[in-house]
């Protein structure tokens, strides 16, 4: 007889920052339907008002919070709202992000924007982790997954700033996982290029994705074009052909689930989640 393997994301509570939008509200749904319990916290007080009625149709356990990852007080606030509503918090997720991609001779557009990209990607996490850091460690486990990306591998052009941004997230990453070892698992989590998260908003000049793509460039760019015109062949657009060309948000949540779904003493600590047939070269 085949062993049932255990689920270890059912019960769990669950804490993702810019959880009312985009990748955010669809790992708050996946986790939500496996029996995890959300705390899902905005700064947008309309989404997150639309985020707890879809989580409370589906009969989840779940708690919204408006909260600004630039601000330690509203973190502290986030983290005891969840202890508050379900005793504990087990998952930090750290989605909440922008990604202001621009040149340097760009900087009189994107100054305000790269100084928003580091307190919000940068401080942010910090903000995160440090907000449930106590509660973990008093309870002797906890898990906090942090949002990389690709960008961070290296420095391209058009990138200074976010890539540095994600960079850090690495350090943050890496330097928890070690002084928190036997009491708080951390994944780190790179994922390429994907559509759906509406990421690209925040770019300040759209050639500035040039240097991820190096050589890969201009057949990528043609790609990305015939996808927003309605003609990239079928194959290109589904999971499950070797060609498929950008990542859905669906499978990264997936992939993110995997690594909450283990034992504790399993951690999966450093996760880059592609397409397999983009163009990214990083």
């Amino acid at each position: 007889m085949q062993e049932v393997s255990e689920d270890y994301v059912a019960g769990k509570v669950l804490i993702v920052t810019g959880g009312a939008g985009g990748f955010g509200r669809i790992l708050c749904e996946k986790a939500a339907a496996r029996g995890a319990r959300i705390v899902c916290a905005d700064i947008d007080a309309d989404g997150l008002e639309a985020m707890q009625e879809a989580l409370s149709q589906s009969g989840a356990e779940s708690v919204t919070v408006r909260a600004d990852v630039t601000s330690m007080d509203d973190m502290r606030a986030l983290a005891a709202a969840a202890v508050t509503r379900f005793g504990r918090v087990d998952v930090m997720v750290n989605n909440a992000g922008v990604m202001p991609l621009a040149f340097y001779r760009d900087h009189a557009d994107a100054l305000d924007a790269w100084e928003r990209c580091i307190d919000i990607n940068f401080k942010g996490v910090l903000h995160g982790i440090v907000a449930v850091y106590d509660q973990m460690i008093e309870q002797g486990v906890g898990h906090v997954i942090n949002l990389s990306s690709i960008y961070s591998n290296h420095p391209v052009a058009g990138a200074a700033v976010y890539g540095a941004s994600k960079a850090a997230v690495n350090f943050l990453s890496e330097a928890l996982r070690v002084e928190s070892q036997g009491k708080i698992r951390v994944t780190n989590v790179r994922p390429t290029g994907v559509p759906g998260t509406n990421l690209g908003a925040g770019v300040i000049n759209p050639d500035a994705i040039i240097g991820i793509l190096g050589q890969n460039a201009p057949a990528y760019l043609q790609q990305m074009g015939a996808h927003a015109a309605g003609e990239l062949p079928p194959a290109q657009l589904e999971a499950g052909n070797i060609e498929y060309y950008a990542l859905d948000p669906e499978h990264l949540s997936e992939q993110i689930l995997y690594a909450i779904d283990q034992p504790l003493g399993i951690s999966i600590s450093d996760i880059t989640v592609r397409a397999s047939g983009d163009g990214y070269i990083l």
